[in-house]
């Protein structure tokens, strides 16, 4: 299987569309830390599919269900964490710089 330091990928994953239940398993990974590298390979999906699902444009209101679902199973989790809606930072210099010159 192995030789030296290649590895033989992952077989191929069926790819299906992601349904609620996906949505409520991937924000609980995303609570519990799991890389979203492993949940690309786990769901075998594109990693926009993650990040409408993070930014809730698709299923919307998975968050929720999925925090209460955590307190559930995980009841001493629930201070470790973010459990706000995703942010994203842009690499993109601030216009508002351009004003200090």
């Amino acid at each position: 299987m192995a030789t030296g330091f290649l590895v033989e990928p992952p077989p191929a994953i069926a790819r299906r569309p992601l349904t609620e239940a996906d949505a409520i398993d991937i924000w609980m990974a995303r609570f519990l830390r799991v890389r979203p590298k492993d949940l690309i390979r786990r769901y075998g999906c594109d990693p926009r599919r993650l990040y409408e699902i993070w930014e809730e444009t698709r299923f919307p209101g998975s968050r929720t269900a999925a925090l209460a679902l955590l307190a559930e199973r995980y009841p001493g989790v629930a201070g470790r964490f973010d459990p706000g809606p995703h942010r994203r930072f842009s690499n993109e210099p601030d216009p508002r710089q351009m004003s200090l010159f």
